[in-house]
């Protein structure tokens, strides 16, 4: 059983519970409050029509159903009483502010009805669930696949450390040595080889978790390897005193006494990385359906420009180096990379004349909407590359790979400062907005770089 089998346990129990605590509500109001019989009526079926389905919503924004796998129980009754309240504040101004009254004192008493229920029938469920994932990796079943890097004598202490604890939450795979010579820790635990073969090791043993324990000679490949890890959507943790050596964006982390730094090159608190994907298709479908008319004129004019296809499709490398197809409106002629991969220019011949004026409007981007959908790429993130560029900028600049741990963007900080680039070194330029928007990335930088994107459209400025 997987983490989407898991996620998809937690919402159905999340969607019932939701459900029996509203009809709960409405029969204790009406017979404890209202002293009233038990009656149904609109508002209820109404209720228990749409409430179920909001709360899951809510709890989805909230971050609840991310990486479920590592709940454990105090943050699942923060989350729940969070939610709760603030569900229950929203459902109040909704439905039972208008209701009719005797005594302004009833929406103080149904205000804190509703949260005990939901809050209760909720929580237990999840506290139920969630022991049993403890239970069961006390039992040695669901731990991390876990991957150490380096085999000296710091390895060997995050190894002893790990095995000594009561309960064990990580599963030691193997190791990796930097040097040939490292091999103290080859008692301890099975060696699979060298760095060379990182990506294997992570693909074939399945790779949750990846501890970098380096010798104090060996800190400055660390960038470089985290670089390489940063592709395979895996946890990475190092040693407290290499903290010095990484940029800030950490937090501290224990496993079970081991501590260790927990590197997260995404800032992004989890609510606000639900709620800017919740948004991305929302406002996706809705700009879709509005510029219905304007995709239909723009396409007649693709196809009256010069000969060839309505729309441009090519290969790009989305989050976590998964490949999908871009979808543009085509703006240079048919068969234009003939002799291969090609960055345009400013005045490339290759362009047609509908295409410049399309490329100055950014309107050949419009159709990347269905791609934001698709969940391929969000409305902001950085832009997505080829493959065949992507080689050639990690040659020169490793930390490039950092930018594929998010979904790529329609528009990007590098996007509104930079425009398109033109050649390898433009686009590191570029780059560095766009590394510098994952460390800072949020869904108020996110609505500027809109701003600036559609002020860009409006003065016709794109490059």
């Amino acid at each position: 059983m997987g983490a989407k089998f898991y996620k998809l346990c937690v919402i159905f129990c999340d969607f019932c519970t939701a459900l029996c605590s509203w009809i709960l509500f409405y029969y204790l109001r009406k017979l404890w409050i209202e002293h009233t019989s038990f009656k149904t009526s609109d508002a209820f079926f109404l209720g228990i029509s749409i409430i179920p389905v909001c709360w899951v919503l809510l709890y989805y924004l909230q971050g609840t159903y991310h990486n479920i796998k590592r709940l454990y129980r105090f943050k699942i009754f923060n989350l729940s009483l969070s939610a709760s309240v603030l569900g229950a504040v929203i459902l109040f101004f909704a439905f039972i502010l208008d209701d009719e009254i005797q005594d302004y004192h009833h929406y103080y008493k149904s205000f804190l009805l509703l949260v005990t229920i939901h809050f209760t029938l909720t929580t237990l469920p999840r506290l139920i669930w969630v022991t049993w994932m403890v239970k069961k990796i006390q039992h040695g079943r669901g731990r991390f696949k876990t991957l150490i890097i380096g085999g000296g004598e710091r390895a060997l202490q995050v190894v002893e450390v790990i095995n000594q604890e009561s309960i064990l939450v990580n599963e030691l795979i193997g190791y990796l040595n930097i040097n040939g010579e490292d091999h103290i820790l080859s008692e301890k635990l099975t060696h699979l080889g060298d760095l060379s073969i990182l990506e294997k090791v992570v693909v074939k043993h399945d790779i949750e978790e990846i501890i970098i324990a380096l010798e104090s000679t060996e800190h400055n490949k660390l960038n470089k390897i985290i670089s390489r890890i940063g592709m395979q959507g895996v946890v990475i943790k190092v040693l407290p005193d290499m903290y010095d050596i990484l940029s800030g964006s950490v937090r501290m982390t224990s496993i079970f006494g081991a501590l260790l730094i927990e590197v997260n090159m995404d800032n992004m608190p989890i609510w606000q990385q639900s709620i800017k994907r919740f948004f991305d298709v929302v406002l996706s479908s809705i700009a879709l359906i509005l510029l219905m008319p304007v995709f239909l004129i723009l396409a007649i004019l693709v196809k009256s420009s010069s000969k060839g296809p309505i729309f441009f499709t090519q290969e790009r490398i989305g989050k976590l180096g998964k490949g999908f197809q871009i979808i543009k409106f085509r703006t240079m002629i048919q068969h234009a990379e003939r002799a291969g991969p090609q960055l345009s220019s400013t005045h490339d011949p290759r362009i047609t004349s509908v295409g410049r004026v399309f490329r100055k409007l950014r309107l050949d981007e419009l159709p990347q909407f269905i791609n934001v959908i698709k969940g391929d790429m969000s409305l902001v993130g950085p832009r997505p590359e080829r493959q065949f560029y992507i080689n050639q900028i990690v040659q020169i600049e490793p930390e490039f790979i950092h930018l594929n741990q998010v979904r790529p963007g329609i528009t990007s900080w590098g996007q509104v400062k930079y425009g398109y680039a033109e050649n390898v070194d433009q686009m590191l330029q570029r780059m560095k907005f766009d590394l510098l928007y994952l460390r800072n990335r949020s869904l108020a930088l996110d609505f500027k770089i809109m701003m600036y994107t559609i002020l860009i459209i409006i003065k016709a400025k794109g490059k």
